[in-house]
């Protein structure tokens, strides 16, 4: 399992992913691709940069998964289309991944009613210990991977707050699991159920 630092840009983006999932539904082109996301911003972000960027890491995440996972995304309910989301951003950042499987869910089993603050901190820590291959990062780039995975984790409903990590208890969509476990992706599931 590769464990990349692949979210220092951005959470989960939900509404974003969903535009993306249409337009992979559609099949454009790459030419319509760019028009869409650069000409007509579909995205609505402020800027040419920040539209690519989103674009393309949504698309990343969502193209780990294949079309029934995409049509959720788009055309199911907000928890639907947030779960399906995580699934996403789960398989193409296990290191997200590993951490709900194993500091969060083990947070639950202990009884806490919230993450400790240093969670991430030491999680890193332990898994450059463990992980030869995983990449040493600088304090910027851990600062941004903290920032996004707790954001993540309050989009996905895991915590109340970045501010207040109070640990919540969270069904996984039925939908959401019924594509997972057809799909045979037992570590997404393992994780989004943490």
């Amino acid at each position: 399992m590769a464990l990349k630092a692949n979210f220092t840009k951005c959470s989960l983006i939900v509404p974003e992913t969903r535009c993306v999932a249409d337009l992979l539904l559609a099949g454009i082109s790459t030419d319509e691709w760019r028009q869409r996301i650069e000409i007509d911003n579909v995205l609505q972000k402020k800027t040419r940069n920040s539209a690519i960027t989103y674009a393309s890491l949504a698309r990343s995440r969502l193209m780990t998964m294949d079309a029934p996972l995409w049509q959720l995304v788009r055309d199911g309910t907000s928890p639907e289309a947030t779960d399906g989301a995580l699934a996403a951003t789960i398989k193409f950042s296990p290191l997200f991944g590993q951490f709900l499987s194993t500091v969060v869910r083990d947070c639950h089993r202990r009884y806490l009613t919230e993450l400790p603050a240093s969670a991430w901190d030491d999680y890193l820590d332990d898994m450059q210990r463990t992980h030869s291959e995983m990449p040493s990062f600088n304090e910027s780039t851990r600062v941004k991977l903290r920032q996004n995975a707790m954001r993540m984790l309050q989009e996905a409903g895991f915590i109340e707050s970045t501010r207040h990590l109070v640990l919540r208890k969270r069904q996984t969509e039925p939908r959401v699991l019924a594509y997972l476990s057809e799909h045979q992706e037992d570590f997404v599931m393992e994780c989004i159920q943490a």
